[in-house]
């Protein structure tokens, strides 16, 4: 799997979110980027020849669609993470995460019982 920059991340949401045609992605991109048309389709036209978007070229307007999905694209991230900061220890991780984030009290009973559940 292909490492995502935050912008190639960025126009992939958009596309999951179920943005198809250029000017709605450029719509859903430009409040939070400032991107220009020409910004966003020198992205999908790239991230094409990485692999990562579809373009479908016989419609007009042409058409475009993540040809990665977002559940593969983090766990990716998730692994990269856990072995570039952590050395691969999945417990670690999570101990950081809950030492320094708040979790309700729903999330506590969920984790508890995913522990409990688990096969160790």
């Amino acid at each position: 799997m292909y490492k995502l920059t935050d912008a190639e991340w960025t126009v992939l949401e958009a596309l999951w979110e179920g943005c198809d045609v250029l000017g709605t992605i450029v719509d859903h991109i430009r409040p939070g980027t400032g991107w220009s048309r020409n910004t966003v389709h020198t992205y999908l036209t790239r991230m094409e020849g990485k692999g990562l978007v579809i373009i479908d070229r016989s419609l007009e307007p042409h058409t475009y669609s993540a040809a990665v999905s977002r559940e593969d694209c983090a766990r990716h991230e998730r692994n990269t993470l856990l072995n570039k900061v952590y050395g691969g220890a999945t417990g670690d991780m999570l101990v950081a995460f809950l030492k320094e984030t708040k979790i309700t009290e729903e999330e506590r009973q969920r984790l508890k019982k995913l522990l409990d559940e688990m096969e160790v």
